[in-house]
């Protein structure tokens, strides 16, 4: 990803609330419900959020200003510390020097972060073309024991339940692990239940130096909503309409996880008509909603003296024709 402060096009000296003002406007200019005509909107939108991700925790921006992860929030691989890798003494000496060394950062992926394509990546950086497979070969033996002896921390697990509304909401929620450590994460767009999150580095140390710390994996459970039915990403639910306005038609308020909206019934309205919110479901992967589908349910009146009345006078009334 690119420089998060050049993505919300904010100085670097730029204050909390300057930050925060600049992704609020970049997510409502760019949000996906509100450009359905452009096609590069929810890739905007996302940049925009994964960089306030960096830049709106004060710890993490700490972290980025000082060089210690990257753009996508990953810690930078630092090499060999302090030292020329290609200096006198260095493990690369003999070897044709670059200026300014080499750094390495992780993949996102799991499967991309391979120890022996890491060293296969420094090997070709340091000594290139033809000839390059051979001092790989030779040198493997020589990081064999580092790499055995750089043992990984163990991973970390929880269930953390949410409801619809944590969904849409693009706000933290916490998460509890056994070992009483907590952690404030923002769901990914479309996440679904029984979906783990992984979070890497954030889990037990390593017991030996040199290693790298555990996962932090996390299980998503959506707990029901006693109002909604989950379909996909589609929410379904009913919605009591009076007699009076089934009949004559009228304005009702249709509550949705983003508050209330209005819905127009047209007169004659019958029971099981239903009618559709476009983007008031679910997020999607792509940075969308799902719709909402409301269905009509006529409510009667009770103890209406004068409706009881008119049906039974109308029920007197020869039948028409």
């Amino acid at each position: 990803m690119r420089d998060p402060y050049a993505v919300l096009g904010v100085a670097k000296s730029a204050s909390e609330k300057e930050i925060k003002s600049a992704f609020r406007k970049l997510a409502k200019k760019y949000h996906p419900d509100a450009n359905s005509n452009d096609p590069t909107a929810a890739s905007r939108f996302n940049e925009a959020n994964q960089a306030y991700e960096i830049l709106g925790e004060k710890d993490k921006r700490a972290q980025f200003d000082r060089g210690e992860i990257d753009a996508d929030g990953k810690p930078k691989f630092q090499g060999f510390a302090g030292a020329d890798p290609f200096g006198a003494g260095g493990p690369f000496a003999g070897g044709r020097s670059r200026p300014g060394g080499f750094e390495y950062r992780s993949s996102t992926k799991a499967e991309d972060f391979d120890a022996d394509s890491i060293f296969s990546s420094l090997f070709e950086g340091a000594f290139g073309g033809a000839g390059a497979g051979a001092k790989r070969a030779s040198a493997k033996g020589g990081f064999s024991g580092a790499r055995s002896g750089a043992s990984k921390g163990a991973d970390i697990t929880a269930e953390l339940t949410i409801g619809l509304d944590d969904i849409v909401s693009n706000e933290k929620v916490e998460v509890a692990f056994a070992s009483g450590k907590k952690l404030a994460i923002r769901l990914p767009m479309g996440v679904e239940d029984g979906q783990t999150i992984r979070l890497r580095g954030q889990g037990q140390a390593t017991p030996a130096a040199g290693g790298t710390p555990g996962d932090a994996l996390i299980t998503i459970r959506i707990a029901p909503h006693g109002r909604f039915k989950v379909e996909g990403r589609d929410l379904r639910c009913s919605a009591d309409v009076p007699l009076r306005t089934a009949v004559l038609g009228g304005r009702l308020e249709v509550e949705t996880l983003d508050g209330r909206v209005a819905l127009n019934v047209p007169a004659w309205t019958n029971s099981g008509k239903t009618f559709r919110f476009k983007g008031k479901g679910l997020t999607t992967k792509e940075g969308g909603r799902g719709d909402l589908y409301v269905k009509i349910e006529i409510h009667l009146p009770q103890g209406d003296r004068e409706l009881e009345a008119l049906m039974r006078e109308r029920s007197k009334e020869p039948a028409a024709g």
